[in-house]
């Protein structure tokens, strides 16, 4: 029974931080933290500000290339979960805007997290990613997965869903078109290559955290599903 009681309060300190909140997976995954009990403070890390309170959360408005203000940020977090992503018509197609963004802050933040004693880092990569690919979107996500095993983190989950389902915060109708063909198509297509709610991803995520597991993994499809089940 002690031991129990001491297992359980050990559970209740952790704190979570989550980058990239305001995106589709990262506000279903706000969501399944601030209801979870296995974190009692979760960190919201936004460039902006963020109007969403709850008792359990912490707002820590940031500037991604302030080194100081980023790991002050970051101080005793026990998981960052990374679901930041932009688009090319959000950067108006600036590649090196898309690079800072999609591969510079997640590593940066990684390699702060690694500094101040972060035990896991969870993001979400896309399915295909590959540093030698054609496709500038395929390659810097690649890049991005090479860049983050290197930093030699304690536990590293990288996750790479296809078409991602759900409810989204801004109107994107080529990703709306795209949502209800992959849909009609989808028992044609290999496993790892179909359309997976955002909120199974984010369920998903939130049971890699709880594994307590050293190492690199890699989670596609099949396994998002099974672990968001």
């Amino acid at each position: 029974m002690l031991f129990q009681q001491v297992n359980i309060k050990i559970m209740s300190e952790k704190t979570a931080a989550i980058i990239g909140a305001t995106g589709l997976v990262g506000n279903y995954l706000l969501e399944l933290l601030l209801k979870d009990n296995y974190f009692s403070t979760v960190r919201v890390i936004v460039r902006r500000p963020y109007q969403k309170t709850h008792p359990k959360m912490e707002v820590k408005l940031v500037d991604f290339d302030d080194a100081e203000s980023l790991k002050l940020a970051l101080e005793e977090t026990n998981t960052i979960f990374c679901c930041i992503g932009t688009t090319n018509k959000k950067v108006k197609g600036d590649k090196e805007l898309y690079r800072k963004i999609d591969l510079g802050i997640p590593v940066r933040t990684a390699r702060f997290g690694k500094e101040t004693g972060c035990e896991n880092y969870i993001i979400i990569s896309a399915v295909g990613a590959n540093s030698k690919s054609n496709n500038f979107y395929l390659t810097l996500k690649g890049e991005t997965e090479e860049a983050l095993k290197a930093i030699g983190l304690r536990s590293l989950y990288i996750f790479r869903p296809s078409l991602l389902l759900g409810e989204r915060k801004e109107h994107r109708s080529i990703e709306k078109t795209g949502e209800i063909v992959m849909k009609a198509i989808s028992f044609l297509l290999p496993s790892k290559y179909k359309p997976v709610h955002g909120r199974d991803v984010a369920k998903a995520m939130l049971a890699a955290a709880k594994e307590n597991k050293e190492g690199v993994f890699v989670k596609e499809y099949k396994e998002i599903k099974r672990q968001s089940s």
